[in-house]
């Protein structure tokens, strides 16, 4: 994951970019599209026509830096072409970038107290626990 510091900003550029691009090339796009500097420190990110990568431009104070990353499966959730530059949080590029719709993320069940976990009264009633207990006392 890029260290994000705080304060920061992640920027998606909508629709979709020529990946052939480089780090200046899209540091272009920043200034044409975003009206940004993308020597400001926030982050840039791009999709590839086909949805299955993305490049990020990052200036971190010391240089410029360009992220690429490509799924194996499926493809990074996008918002459409009419939304033109949408700002979105950290956590919500961490969504993204691991290919999990950042727009709507579900929470997972949690149990309420301990011991509430299927698995854990599944042991405990086979024995496996006091077993394993008898094999490593410590």
């Amino acid at each position: 994951m890029i260290p994000v510091p705080s304060g920061v900003r992640v920027w998606l550029a909508t629709g979709h970019t020529d990946m052939r691009k480089g780090w200046a090339s899209l540091a272009l796009l920043v200034q044409e599209r975003f009206a940004q500097d993308p020597h400001s420190g926030h982050l840039f990110i791009f999709r590839g026509r086909r949805g299955d990568l993305v490049k990020i431009i990052w200036h971190d104070g010391q240089g410029s830096c360009l992220f690429m990353k490509r799924l194996e499966r499926g493809r990074f959730i996008w918002p459409t072409p009419a939304d033109g530059a949408v700002s979105i949080s950290v956590g919500q590029m961490g969504y993204l970038l691991e290919g999990i719709d950042w727009r709507n993320p579900q929470k997972t069940w949690r149990p309420e107290a301990a011991g509430d976990c299927d698995t854990v009264n599944r042991r405990a009633g086979s024995g496996e626990i006091a077993a394993a207990r008898r094999r490593d006392p410590g």
